[in-house]
């Protein structure tokens, strides 16, 4: 299996940074804490590199608050900051994980989605006389997050601090 090495250096860059504060804003600028964070992006972004480079950077608690739409959920919001960090993860790792993903998972992936899980399942439809539809309740809180990060250390070649904390 290859191994992905050098990622943090390009989280942290500057220009990753300040392109992703705008990517976690698309849809949240009616929010206070997005449009303060974008008023003064750089000194913020700014701010963000220099705690995650000297390792005093540390996640808000999420707010935690329940929807019901159809079922009943919980729900865990990150603070903008946080959320700013998480695509600059994101963008760096997702096309990692998209080579090892399996092409009929359709859940917050590019390209794929609702319409296109439901061509999908109507072409499995006509094809077959039967279909599994599979929802894993509590499936997150399950999991062993030990062995998960166990395997990311896999793919993934990460400076010693990136594995720190646990």
């Amino acid at each position: 299996m290859k191994r992905y090495g050098n990622l943090f250096e390009k989280t942290v860059d500057f220009n990753q940074l300040v392109k992703c504060a705008y990517k976690a804003a698309k849809g949240k600028l009616c929010t206070k804490q997005a449009t303060s964070f974008l008023f003064r992006v750089e000194p913020n972004v700014l701010q963000l590199q220099r705690e995650i480079l000297a390792g005093s950077y540390r996640p808000q608690p999420y707010r935690m608050f329940i929807v019901n739409d159809p079922k009943t959920r919980l729900i865990a919001a990150a603070d903008f900051r946080d959320r700013v960090v998480h695509h600059s993860v994101c963008n760096l790792v997702e096309p990692i994980f998209e080579k090892f993903s399996i092409h009929d998972s359709y859940a917050c992936r590019k390209e794929k989605g609702t319409h296109r899980a439901l061509a999908r399942a109507q072409y499995f439809c006509q094809k077959y006389r039967c279909f599994l539809k599979n929802d894993i309740h509590k499936f997150f809180d399950s999991i062993d997050h030990r062995t998960i990060k166990a395997l990311l250390r896999r793919s993934i070649l990460a400076d010693a601090h990136m594995w720190a904390g646990e």
